[in-house]
């Protein structure tokens, strides 16, 4: 018998609904149904409060390949989340074009000023620079504030827009001619890409 059939097997002897489970647990009424229906393993400690409610051992509740498929998908969670995380401070990152003179002010200038002091460009640039900046960066907090949440699917969305904005940045800032702006949304950018490669 495989873990969700013990796991469900268990609850019904004691006549629990899942939701009511999920509070003795101190987890998600979803992490039980999860559980329940295959979809997943709980954690090492989540397995150890289940075998102690129920007060069986951890052998019992789950063979030992299920044990390393649990470890493994716990670890592949833990990789995932902090990747999402590091890609959102990296989303972050570009707030400081804001500050930093990193713009060159107008063709016949040879000063770099911070996006507020630029004046050698026509206003809708600037505008845009400051939406693109902007939308980067707000992806960014949103991305490192969901990392926090189990919602793969969410943490997926959030490094696509990251990385569909990382380029968009590149991009405008290249054609504008601003090399070092264009240079910070291009490192993050291979920053990205190397990480997610690497846990890939």
């Amino acid at each position: 018998m495989e873990f969700h059939e013990k796991l469900q097997e268990l609850r019904k002897s004691r006549s629990l609904t899942q939701e009511e489970l999920a509070e003795a647990l101190f987890v998600s009424r979803t992490a039980v149904s999860k559980w329940e229906s295959g979809r997943g393993y709980p954690g090492i400690d989540s397995l150890k409060e289940i075998a102690r409610f129920f007060s069986v051992t951890v052998d019992e509740l789950i063979c030992p390949e299920e044990i390393i498929s649990a470890a493994e998908n716990e670890k592949k969670d833990f990789i995932s989340r902090y990747l999402t995380l590091i890609c959102g401070v990296l989303d972050i990152l570009p707030a400081i074009l804001l500050f930093i003179p990193a713009f060159g002010n107008g063709a016949g200038s040879r000063e770099t000023v911070a996006l507020s002091g630029l004046d050698g460009i026509s206003s809708w640039i600037r505008i845009l620079f400051i939406i693109v900046i902007s939308l980067t960066v707000l992806n960014g907090i949103c991305t490192a504030v969901i990392s926090n949440f189990d919602k793969p699917v969410w943490n997926r969305h959030r490094l696509v827009t990251g990385i569909a904005l990382t380029i968009l940045g590149s991009a405008l800032f290249l054609i504008t001619r601003q090399p070092y702006a264009g240079l910070i949304f291009f490192a993050v950018l291979v920053i990205k890409g190397f990480l997610i490669l690497k846990v890939r």
